[in-house]
């Protein structure tokens, strides 16, 4: 099990993560500052400062933050840094309209009121209601994530397009490492299963995209996984994506 804390787990001399039993985040370490993938619940911001300041860090050295997706538990805390310290927020070109809320793609409260009936995942919901769940605020200023940008960041991170679990999801090859939000995840507090998985179908957009994003995602060459869910796993991607793929069917 994840802590709840955001203790930090060293997956290379510039990458960490801080894992929590509700959402990951990624920080990238650089000489002249910190580069955040994705940022917690916006109720996770001390637990995204207290990891800034495990490595030495402050908010004001965030020199970015990039985003897989904006989904509130991945695009949180960036609304603030973005509000606080004109944070640039980058995220994929076929995201920005959902980072800035001109729609929102989310699955609905009702949707998820029919798996209210379990345990887990009523525990799960009480939970994230305290972590700001139904803010639907957006980040107005979100810009496009180019190879520019990324050749100008530490671990220079590449966007790998992901679609399904939102239209514009993207992950991330950084410092030969993929973090791959929620296109592949390795467990979530609504699933009993742990080991490489797609998240449930009621949290995607367009499952059939999801797993077209599996497949790209074997083609890469990279045997450590930053999920946005759940442990860092390692093993060739493609086994990975694979037993993603199968563990779908079951």
């Amino acid at each position: 099990m994840a802590p709840a804390s955001g203790e930090l787990v060293a997956v290379s001399d510039l990458v960490h993560v801080a894992q929590t039993d509700l959402v990951n985040w990624v920080l990238i370490a650089g000489a002249d500052g910190v580069v955040l993938i994705d940022a917690g619940f916006p109720g996770q911001r001390g637990e995204v400062l207290a990891s800034l300041r495990q490595l030495g860090y402050h908010a004001a050295d965030v020199t970015a933050i990039l985003l897989t997706h904006a989904h509130i538990d991945h695009l949180g805390t960036a609304i603030w840094f973005a509000a606080e310290y004109g944070t640039p927020v980058y995220c994929h070109a076929d995201e920005i309209g959902h980072t800035q809320r001109d729609h929102l793609e989310q699955a609905s409260v009702a949707a998820l009121a029919m798996h209210a009936w379990h345990p887990r995942w009523l525990t799960w919901a009480v939970r994230i209601l305290g972590k700001g769940a139904l803010i639907r605020a957006g980040i107005p200023s979100a810009r496009v994530f180019t190879e520019d940008v990324g050749a100008t960041l530490p671990g220079r991170p590449i966007a790998i397009p992901t679609p399904g679990h939102t239209g514009g999801h993207c992950s991330y090859l950084v410092d030969g490492l993929l973090v791959s939000g929620d296109a592949l995840v390795t467990g979530h507090p609504t699933s009993g299963r742990r080991g490489p998985q797609l998240l449930p179908s009621v949290f995607n957009h367009d499952e059939a995209a999801c797993r077209r994003s599996l497949d790209a995602l074997a083609m890469l060459e990279t045997d450590v996984l930053i999920p946005g869910h759940g442990d860092v796993w390692h093993g060739p991607i493609r086994e990975l994506t694979g037993r993603a793929a199968l563990a779908g069917k079951t």
